[in-house]
């Protein structure tokens, strides 16, 4: 089973991952990626999406025109885990 990452575990995760913003009502990870257009969108959709297949680990997400949304968080946990944390980052290097 996946743990849910305590108060002071969260509070480092978030400060090494300084573009991710905090869900507190979600206990959650979200960011906001803007791309010259939608083929370039999607294209980091389609990074991202074999990555968090790999990992089996899947974001919530949005794709509006240049824009995508993710969420992440560990339903399994009841909340942010590592597999998050983890995931934040492989995406961040797809970016």
């Amino acid at each position: 089973m996946v743990e849910q990452l305590d108060e002071a575990q969260r509070a480092a995760a978030l400060d090494r991952l300084g573009e991710w913003d905090y869900d507190e009502a979600r206990d959650a990870l979200t960011r906001r990626f803007l791309f010259a257009d939608f083929s370039e969108a999607f294209a980091f959709m389609t990074r991202v999406a074999l990555a968090a297949e790999k990992a089996d680990h899947h974001p919530e997400w949005s794709n509006v025109w240049n824009r995508v949304d993710i969420l992440l968080t560990t339903h399994d946990a009841g909340g942010l885990s590592q597999r998050d944390v983890d995931l934040a980052r492989t995406i961040d290097a797809l970016a």
